[in-house]
């Protein structure tokens, strides 16, 4: 019979099992096990069979597998509309897809009502028994997720920490933090003192949070004033604009932000005021966004390790469901500063 590249037949219907089995003069049943027990064949048996097989381009359907082996081999990922156009969550799912594809599964994403996370995407597909497990992200306070998973016996894996509460599950975030850190110790190496940051309203997000404790415990360390340093704004270009003019007209030579769109609204009120990023205040983001690169002049960005993030999900997911007793596992990635123009200078004018 010759080969079909569309795992169809000389007369252009499917090629299926019993077929293969015909071909190779074997069961059935050993065509199944030469697919997904081929330890229980001798070597020239299964050697036989992969050949027919291959000749004439059988391929399992997924249908099959699931219902013999319980596993749908998708992995659930809910994403909330207003976040559907992020970069940094566009890099994190390219990276997650990728991980998963290697590993055998598909990524399977699922509309979330907008604002605080809700179970009823979770439900839905866990009664129609159409994921193997979730990658949960926007893991943050109150979140009810984790534990209703839980409880549930479901495997998940959270790209994010809980921030309050009791830890549940593994997870895999990045230590933003050690970035916010990182950035600090830069600026003081070019001789900056006057370091503000410009974050979200404290409380409003743990990730936010976490980076503003990074500068405030830099600028302790060093001994250096945090009073009237910081400001606070929803993530959004014209607030920042607004909140980074406080922090300006208190004399800082440097601005740290907890995102590149807040950054974005410290240009802003730069170029407003006839100054120029980098050159008269330096300013560094968080995320290293596509846009981050493309300003002028370029802006410094603290990056995250969005591939390694993706492939540690992955991993864990894989791991807890081998092994659901097993001891959760969570891990801390360190970011990178990304240094560019808007922050290579040293201040004009500092006391």
């Amino acid at each position: 019979m010759p080969r079909s590249s569309k795992n169809s037949s000389a007369k252009g219907g499917p090629v299926t099992l019993a077929m293969v089995a015909r071909q190779a003069g074997v069961s059935p049943q050993t065509v199944s096990n030469a697919i997904n027990s081929p330890d229980m064949l001798r070597p020239e048996t299964l050697e036989r069979v992969r050949r027919v097989i291959d000749e004439m381009g059988y391929r399992p359907s997924r249908a099959a597998q699931t219902l013999r082996t319980r596993s749908s081999k998708l992995i659930g990922y809910g994403i909330q509309p207003a976040l559907s156009s992020s970069p940094v969550l566009d890099r994190f799912l390219h990276a997650l897809s990728q991980a998963a594809d290697e590993a055998g599964y598909r990524i399977l994403l699922f509309a979330c009502p907008p604002g605080a996370p809700a179970l009823e995407g979770y439900e839905e597909l866990l009664n129609q028994h159409e994921v193997d497990g979730f990658v949960l992200s926007g893991t943050d306070r109150g979140d009810p997720r984790q534990a209703w998973l839980t409880k549930r016996g479901v495997p998940f894996v959270g790209f994010g920490r809980m921030w309050s509460g009791r830890q549940v599950g593994d997870w895999v975030d990045v230590d933003g933090a050690s970035g916010t850190d990182a950035a600090v110790e830069h600026l003081i190496g070019l001789g900056h003192r006057k370091i503000a940051f410009l974050g979200w309203e404290r409380g409003s997000s743990g990730a936010g949070d976490d980076r503003a404790e990074g500068w405030l415990r830099a600028m302790r360390r060093h001994g250096l004033p945090t009073r009237g340093r910081r400001g606070r704004s929803v993530n959004d270009i014209d607030a920042a604009q607004a909140a980074a003019k406080p922090l300006l007209d208190g004399g800082a030579t440097a601005v740290i932000a907890a995102s590149d769109m807040l950054a974005l609204g410290c240009y802003q009120t730069l170029r407003e005021r006839g100054a120029a990023p980098g050159r008269d205040v330096a300013v560094i983001g968080f995320d290293d966004s596509p846009t981050a690169e493309l300003l002028s002049p370029g802006l410094s960005s603290i990056a995250q390790p969005l591939e390694d993030v993706g492939r540690e999900c992955v991993r864990l997911l894989l791991t807890r469901m081998a092994s659901p007793d097993a001891p959760p596992e969570r891990l801390l990635l360190e970011p990178s500063l990304i240094v560019r123009d808007s922050a290579t200078a040293s201040p004009s004018t500092d006391s």
